[in-house]
């Protein structure tokens, strides 16, 4: 009789496949709650800074994550080498409108409320890819469309609330990152993500920087804790998002987004004293109900997954793209 110690039986490889996805799905998790608790950095300043110059400081850290995007052979000059210069110059504007966008949204509305209006993202794509990529959308994704505008017309209210600065914001951050994704869809598969993130940043810098110089406010140290936080954090939850996308399938990891809600309600009643009226809340169940049908439909189609909503940091975006493309579904009809 054999005196060796027995080896344990390797682990069957649809076992190891599902921990992989479930690490990569916990990655998405955690991710995201980053991203939250970056938004809610900025918000502490409370428009003690134009968002402008917040806006400025966060493309400034989020230079940390370029050296991570880069491949071998590429080079800084990288940054500006485009196949198509009308959507470099998008991505160069779209980044700043959207994370102005965000930080006067976040100043001035509770963060359940503007995460809310911010989720709009998929429903803009969805029109925009109509408009602008002649994609064709069968009619469960414009009822989607249909439901997260319903679901914003009910948190909005409008001619029963008064609306505010921070309601366009929202919008607008919306907007520039729905902006984002149709260039991201549209560029050449060869194009580089350190020139697709790069524009984005280096946009922020040069525009928000700009429009910061005639009334610069130099931060005060606690402003400086907060704006750092603000952009170290999303940073991290970038790199976070990067190592769920080589654990599991962006299919997986795209609805994790939505837990960005159930952060933006805690941290707003604990830490802001926010309260959520009923309204409020049915919209919120609507429009993430809306995102979640679209990222399905979307899914099932075979269609290129919308990035997620990272609100203020859309370059989130490339974090979800991995090197190596997803096998493609079988598809569908045409207009299921």
């Amino acid at each position: 009789m054999s005196n060796d110690p027995v080896k344990p039986a390797p682990a069957p490889v649809e076992d190891q496949g599902s921990d992989q996805t479930t690490r990569g799905v916990l990655l998405g998790f955690a991710s995201f709650a980053a991203f939250c608790f970056s938004d809610a950095s900025v918000k502490l300043i409370e428009g003690a800074l134009p968002p402008y110059e917040s806006a400025f400081f966060g493309a400034v850290f989020a230079l940390c994550v370029l050296p991570f995007l880069m491949r071998p052979g590429d080079r800084w000059t990288d940054i500006f080498a485009t196949r198509n210069r009308p959507l470099w110059l998008l991505r160069f504007v779209s980044y700043p409108m959207g994370v102005i966008g965000s930080v006067t949204a976040f100043t001035h509305l509770p963060m359940a409320e503007a995460f809310c209006l911010i989720f709009l993202q998929p429903a803009f794509v969805t029109v925009m890819s109509v408009l602008f990529l002649k994609e064709k959308v069968g009619v469960k994704r414009w009822g989607a469309v249909v439901v997260g505008f319903i679901g914003v017309l009910i948190v909005l209210r409008p001619g029963f609330r008064e609306l505010s600065i921070g309601h366009l914001g929202a919008i607008f951050a919306g907007l520039g990152g729905a902006v984002s994704v149709i260039t991201f869809r549209a560029a050449d598969a060869e194009e580089k993500k350190v020139s697709l993130f790069g524009a984005g940043i280096l946009g922020g810098i040069v525009i928000s920087g700009a429009v910061m110089i005639p009334s610069f406010e130099p931060p005060t140290s606690a402003e400086w804790a907060m704006l750092a936080s603000y952009g170290l954090l999303a940073a991290g939850a970038n790199l976070l998002l990067m190592s769920a996308a080589q654990h599991a399938p962006a299919a997986y990891i795209g609805p994790t987004q939505y837990s960005q809600m159930v952060w933006a309600i805690l941290l707003g009643y604990l830490v802001f004293g926010d309260a959520i009226d009923t309204p409020t809340l049915a919209g919120i169940v609507l429009i993430v109900a809306s995102g979640l049908l679209t990222l399905i439909r979307e899914r099932q189609r075979g269609t290129s997954l919308p990035p997620p909503v990272a609100v203020s940091h859309h370059h989130a975006a490339l974090a979800l793209t991995p090197d190596e493309p997803e096998p493609e579904p079988a598809p569908e009809e045409a207009h299921s």
